[in-house]
């Protein structure tokens, strides 16, 4: 189906995965996974880290998740430890907590700017009268948001630290994504999920969404498509004449956008 073609009749909130989605910082988190385990790797005299195995193995996945998602691809057992252990630790928290550092150190080198594309649609959505949350596995997705001058549009954040919070189930589960219908006072039918990843996708087509969006960064259409997206695009600005012609259609498209910051920003290669 074509994005523009999509009905939206009936949509009333659209839940945004953040890395990858909103902004580039699936680029940041892939530089800090490398930081992490090209090392830890070849200490272990195991296969080499790529970006393949972060798609393959990472990417959406909560951060001890992810640890233990690619310590299982090369055959590596170590303790699961606890949540408090240091960084310097070679267990799959200690792992974690060394890979969020290495993610604050990228962050605070490189930056991060929202995808013009992706603002252009949050504000033609919010323009019509929908309601938006994000919904991430990340716990830094607040330093994020704020970082790219986004935090001031989501009231709605559910992201890794609600997660553990509450004992939601992260991606694959459609757990956050429901928590944040919810939140928002919206049955699940009438809410669009928009994802980047894999397990994300996994995330949307699990759960009674209206639509899921599949935004290819690098898994592929191909892959997204089987994964259970209904929709796939390049860029999120493909999807702006449905979100117009179904306000126009409801009636709520009375008001003009103002653009939100970093909308007309160009976007970060």
């Amino acid at each position: 189906m074509h994005p523009a073609d999509v009905d939206l009749g009936g949509i009333r909130g659209w839940l945004f995965d953040l890395d990858g989605v909103l902004t580039p910082t699936a680029v940041v988190h892939m530089h800090a996974w490398s930081r992490l385990f090209t090392p830890f790797l070849e200490a272990h005299d195991a296969a080499p880290y790529s970006d393949d195995d972060y798609f393959a193995y990472i990417d959406g996945k909560p951060r001890y998740d992810g640890v233990r998602s690619l310590l299982e691809s090369r055959g590596i057992v170590v303790d699961e430890g606890d949540v408090t252990d240091a960084a310097t630790l070679d267990t799959v928290h200690g792992l974690g907590n060394r890979k969020n550092d290495a993610f604050n150190a990228t962050l605070a080198e490189e930056g991060v700017e929202p995808y013009a594309t992706s603002v252009a649609l949050l504000d033609a959505v919010i323009a019509s009268g929908a309601q938006v949350a994000v919904v991430s596995s990340s716990k830094n997705a607040p330093l994020v948001l704020a970082a790219a001058g986004l935090a001031d549009r989501f009231e709605v954040v559910v992201d890794g630290a609600v997660a553990a919070r509450e004992g939601l189930p992260g991606k694959p589960e459609p757990d956050t994504f429901e928590r944040a219908a919810e939140l928002l006072g919206l049955p699940t039918e009438a809410c669009v999920v928009v994802e980047d990843a894999e397990s994300g996708v996994k995330a949307g087509a699990a759960g009674e969404f209206g639509i899921v969006i599949g935004v290819d960064r690098g898994v592929g259409r191909e892959a997204l498509e089987e994964l259970g997206a209904d929709v796939i695009v390049d860029e999120l600005d493909e999807l702006i004449p449905a979100v117009e012609r179904a306000a126009a259609a409801s009636g709520t498209d009375d008001t003009t956008p103002t653009p939100a910051p970093g909308s007309t920003r160009e976007d970060r290669p």
